[in-house]
């Protein structure tokens, strides 16, 4: 068994996504916190690096690459220390992916070169207001309809917390098209213009500044048929099965914030002096610090090993399920710790730990709650 799960071509992508984090993010990240976005720009010089591409098709403009190239590029993209921006400039690999696997040849070709480009920009929508997890019984509709010899879809109903929903270009939105509960439900890909779509302003959150995210409103849209993702009441299956690598992106943005955050408190440690010795000098802190460090590795491991079985092609709901769930209570323990270290600078908004500490509480409600998580591995348990 390989004592690594990274190799040389991975080593080629990290450096170059690091170099790209460092040319053109580090330097501005400051700014776009404080201003609550980001130039739309970066997608555009993100897909010129070939970044965006990580694990798309050649043929769709894509770079290729597995599971663990596009785990290098999030980990990188992290460094930067900005989960909203990470989270916004990803936004594309919960978006676009339905549209890859299940949508028509046409509607591949149409969209997804474009998003990969950086020219256009790809968000997905399926939580609603007061629908929380509740994906089975979402209550936007969607009605096939003939107008002016047109077959169309019209969409009524409202999304929220919705991830680039200020200017995703292209949303892929939940809807019911049948029935009550999981089978009722579909995939279809709402463009920008569309008739009767809207989006609110950025809501104010208490992490991810530079992410912007929006209520996105459905009043009588209309949406061309073709823009059905995969088959009419099948969506819920496909949005289940987006969630997998959601859930591992996700892991790994927890694991990253974590270990960003054990770095600024373990080097403050070192350099802070408190009853005349450094605080690492203290017994106390040591412990921590070094509760933190295994809490992070166990995290990490855990994480890289559901990552080589989906690479394997093992479907792992219960593992990545688990994996997100213990990646984010290290993480949640890991920001807590660290702010503790750093006293009353950690609470301070100059100090990089204060916006890990808010920037890690969304990572176990965002792409299914901690609950949720525990209820999948309880039903894969068979309880």
């Amino acid at each position: 068994m390989p004592l690594s799960y990274f190799d040389e071509t991975h080593a080629i992508v990290r450096e170059s996504a690091r170099r790209f984090v460092a040319r053109e993010i580090k330097p501005y990240v400051e700014d776009w916190e404080a201003a609550g976005q980001f130039p739309r720009d970066l997608y555009r010089k993100a897909g010129e690096a070939g970044l965006l591409g990580i694990g798309y098709p050649e043929s769709l403009g894509g770079s290729e690459g597995g599971v663990f190239q596009k785990l290098v590029w999030v980990e990188e993209l992290m460094r930067a220390g900005s989960g909203g921006l990470a989270a916004s400039l990803g936004s594309l690999d919960i978006g676009l992916p339905p549209v890859v696997r299940f949508g028509s040849d046409a509607l591949r070709r149409r969209v997804v070169p474009e998003v990969l480009a950086g020219r256009k920009i790809s968000a997905l929508a399926i939580t609603e207001p007061g629908g929380g997890s509740d994906v089975a019984n979402l209550r936007t509709r969607a009605v096939r309809k003939t107008i002016d010899g047109r077959d169309v879809y019209v969409l009524n109903g409202a999304k929220t917390f919705i991830t680039s929903g200020t200017r995703a270009d292209y949303v892929t939105v939940a809807a019911r098209t049948g029935g009550e509960g999981h089978r009722g439900v579909s995939l279809i890909l709402v463009p920008r213009d569309a008739p009767g779509f809207s989006s609110g302003e950025p809501l104010r959150k208490m992490g991810w500044w530079a992410s912007d995210t929006a209520e996105l409103f459905f009043d009588e849209c209309i949406v061309p048929a073709e823009n059905l993702i995969g088959a009419e009441n099948d969506g819920f299956r496909l949005i289940m099965s987006n969630f997998q690598s959601e859930r591992l992106t996700l892991a790994v943005m927890a694991n990253m914030t974590g270990e960003l955050a054990f770095d600024c408190a373990r080097s403050y440690a070192q350099d802070r002096t408190a009853f005349g010795a450094p605080l690492t000098a203290h017994q106390t802190i040591r412990h921590k610090l070094s509760d933190m460090a295994t809490q992070l590795e166990a995290s990490r491991e855990f994480t890289y090993r559901c990552a080589a079985r989906m690479e394997a092609g093992e479907t792992i709901f219960k593992e990545i399920s688990m994996a997100k769930n213990v990646a984010t209570d290290m993480c949640d323990k890991v920001t807590f710790d660290a702010v503790q270290i750093f006293g009353g600078m950690g609470y301070m908004r100059e100090s990089s730990v204060e916006r890990l500490y808010r920037d890690a509480r969304i990572l176990s409600i965002g792409g299914g709650t901690r609950e949720i998580m525990n209820e999948i591995i309880a039903k894969q348990l068979g309880l």
